[in-house]
């Protein structure tokens, strides 16, 4: 019997398929072994021992480490959208954005979606000191992240939802501070108290809280 070309296309797409399901897959442990053991720490080899794949499978896909830990990067970004920044995008616009962009940094250290916290606050410290591409991409999309804070913050003052003289820069380094002590603190103890501290400082200096409402009437 001769192939149609339908059947023929299916055929082709079929592995293509597969083959990005694998390297995804692949990239998710690869951003998860990295938050234990460090970008730097990541190799095909370790990676390769990690998830039961040989060295040859995994050149199929990196042909370098530092093209390894630069996929790592941005699936470990599209990873954070997913889980932080895609919640925060369905609130109600100015300070409902920002108090969500904040839980959801929380819930999702809660949840361990990384073993070891955050991936981008993990890996700022570590290549901060190492210049070169994947630095670059790290701090790129750390800046991108505080564009966003800084934004929300400023609609919300738009909004008359904060003080007129609230400074949006100001603003978003505070409460990435406090987003960035919290994954250090529940890192280190495993306490999910310190998150739960942390949603109520985000609350209080947002103003969202009965105290800093009390306060400001």
């Amino acid at each position: 019997m001769t192939e149609t070309t339908d059947q023929k296309t299916r055929a082709q797409r079929r592995p293509r398929a597969d083959g990005e399901r694998t390297r995804s897959a692949i990239l998710r442990a690869a951003a998860s072994l990295a938050t234990v053991d460090g970008l730097e720490g990541l190799s095909i080899g370790n990676l390769a021992a990690a998830i039961g794949m040989s060295k040859s499978g995994l050149y199929a896909h990196f042909g370098s480490k530092q093209e390894l830990q630069l996929a790592t990067v941005e699936e470990a970004g599209r990873i954070f959208a997913e889980e932080v920044v895609q919640p925060a995008l369905t609130a109600p616009a100015g300070l409902g954005q920002l108090e969500a962009v904040c839980d959801a940094f929380f819930d999702h250290l809660k949840r361990r979606v990384f073993p070891g916290g955050c991936f981008f606050a993990s890996a700022a410290l570590e290549m901060g000191t190492r210049p070169g591409p994947v630095k670059d991409a790290v701090a790129g999309f750390q800046k991108g992240f505080v564009d966003l804070l800084r934004g929300f913050a400023a609609v919300a003052i738009e909004r008359h939802e904060l003080p007129a003289d609230e400074d949006p820069a100001r603003l978003c380094f505070e409460l990435n501070g406090t987003l960035l002590a919290a994954d250090t603190s529940f890192v280190l103890h495993g306490d999910p108290a310190v998150l739960d501290l942390a949603r109520d400082v985000v609350r209080h200096r947002l103003g969202l809280s009965d105290d800093a409402r009390a306060v400001r009437q």
